[in-house]
């Protein structure tokens, strides 16, 4: 079990007086988790080995042989626990995540509840997982299928979302009579820590220990060797795009399974009949949530001609309204981004806008809130030339800025919107019916994102959901609907019983 190091003298540890990149000293075996807030440490993690890495995987493959056989209600009954626990520990655990990636403390509690809302999920869905009855060709022949457990699965996280899409994972998996070995991000140790120990203490103390496991490692010693083990049917990884490239590749090459959930540049088109109230305030949320540090995160706002400066004036006075500081604090709005390489890339694409024509309408800064030494920027809304053409906005600028576009016909919004590599989330606000269905067209000429929505923005999903995208955001799917089945294998059953052979196709062979 994972716990963090309370021997570590941090504020004379070389690695933290020294601003190691990355947070994780691979020399010493120490990863130090800091307060993005203020730039302080929390708390020092021992890094797993490849050997403890080993020790993790074989007895998680033990663990499995056991919990397979385990009755899916029963499984069902343990996640019901954990939900359980997870409310009791809510704020605690959501304060905990808020300290450790700056997510303001609503947010924080908020991701911890998406976790017990999953949970709750797949408690009934334990009594509802499995197959079909299939009509036979064949007198005194019954087909059917069945859905089985598929073994260890890996599950890869980032830091932005660290407890719920462990969740998300986790707790289907359980269900469904999987062990979970989880490799949370090295940016959020602590909440993994905390996440995992509630999950596992349950299930041990119901009889059922080492269905949650949890490796914390470097990529070289223990991401490259956990893609790559054929013990693991099942990678489920969020994360870039670049990194879910490489995910992808090494775990095809060993013909396993590969879940991504990663990159979004998510548009949000706004019509000139659109309600623009409920526009700018889903927006500005969609927009400035989380620092702009979601998957789902509005990027890109393209706005009719006719509404376009209303809609713009109306989110630069929001956004002027909107307090920066401490996650922690009541009326927070926006806590920092994880670190220095986010600010650089936050300031990198504003230069980059700037050269390209584009015009800075508010934020555009560092923020250094009063008391508060971490890493703080403003939010910011650039308007793109009036030719549209903005190149940075193609890409995913994982920070708060939204760059502003404008278009005349829904056909060119719709175009616009899917101009990107990615198809996470999409939204669009429209009184017109026949708009609203032009952007969900059933024939796929409308939005080609996995997730679209009509008078919402682009973040805050429910988990009864299938959650996911399309093109470079990898095309996996996670949490409701019938997201159980990544996690299980299945088996088509045909039995006969006559006496007699009886071949498909009207073969005879006699």
């Amino acid at each position: 079990m994972h716990t963090p190091d309370p021997s570590l003298n941090l504020e004379q540890d070389p690695r933290y007086v020294a601003g190691v990149t990355g947070r994780e000293s691979p020399e010493s075996g120490v990863v130090v988790s800091f307060n993005p807030a203020t730039g302080d440490p929390i708390a020092g993690v021992k890094l797993d080995s490849a050997d403890s890495y080993e020790q993790t995987v074989a007895e998680a493959q033990e663990a499995f042989k056991r919990w397979r056989a385990v009755p899916a209600p029963v499984r069902g009954e343990v996640v019901r626990n954990i939900a359980l626990e997870m409310r009791r520990l809510l704020v605690p655990l959501g304060e905990l995540e808020s300290m450790e990636v700056g997510k303001i403390r609503a947010e924080g509690i908020g991701e911890v509840q998406e976790t017990i809302d999953i949970a709750d999920y797949a408690v009934g869905l334990s009594r509802m997982v499995g197959g079909k009855t299939v009509p036979s060709e064949r007198p005194l022949h019954r087909m059917m299928e069945q859905w089985l457990p598929l073994g260890v699965i890996g599950c890869i996280t980032a830091f932005n979302f660290p407890n719920a899409v462990w969740g998300w994972n986790a707790m289907i998996a359980a269900i469904c009579g999987n062990v979970t070995i989880w490799k949370p991000s090295l940016l959020a140790p602590l909440t993994a820590i905390a996440t995992n120990n509630i999950a596992d203490r349950v299930a041990t103390e119901m009889g059922h220990p080492g269905i949650f496991r949890l490796v914390i490692g470097t990529d070289d010693e223990v991401g490259e060797r956990m893609i790559a083990d054929k013990r693991l049917p099942l990678i489920s990884a969020t994360g870039s795009c670049a990194m879910g490239r490489h995910v992808g590749q090494v775990v095809a090459g060993r013909l396993g399974r590969c879940l991504l959930e990663l990159g979004g540049n998510n548009a949000v088109i706004v019509d000139k009949d659109a309600d623009l109230d409920l526009a700018v305030k889903s927006t500005v949320f969609g927009s400035v949530g989380t620092a702009g540090q979601r998957c789902t995160t509005s990027r890109r706002l393209i706005a009719h001609k006719s509404i376009v400066d209303e809609m713009t004036q109306r989110m630069v006075k929001a956004y002027q309204t909107i307090k920066i500081g401490d996650p922690l604090a009541e009326g927070t709005l926006v806590g920092p981004v994880i670190g220095e390489r986010t600010v650089e890339a936050y300031q990198n694409a504003i230069e980059q806008a700037k050269a390209q024509g584009a015009e800075v309408l508010v934020g555009g800064s560092v923020a250094k809130p009063d008391g508060l030494g971490g890493t703080f920027v403003e939010p910011t809304i650039i308007r793109a030339p009036a030719s549209n053409d903005l190149p940075i906005a193609m890409d995913e600028t994982f920070a708060p800025i939204l760059y502003v576009f404008t278009f005349e016909d829904i056909e060119d919004a719709i175009a616009m919107q899917n101009s990107v590599d990615q198809g996470l989330s999409s939204a669009i606000f429209a009184g017109n019916v026949n708009t609203t269905e032009r952007f969900l067209a059933v024939d796929g000429s409308g939005s080609d994102c996995g997730l679209a929505y009509v008078n919402l923005g682009t973040s805050g999903a429910e988990i009864g959901g299938a959650f996911g995208g399309e093109k470079d955001t990898g095309g996996g799917r996670e949490a409701g609907s019938d997201s159980w089945k990544a996690y299980m294998r299945r088996q088509t059953c045909t039995i006969n019983y006559g006496s007699e052979l009886r071949l498909a196709q009207g073969i005879r062979f006699e």
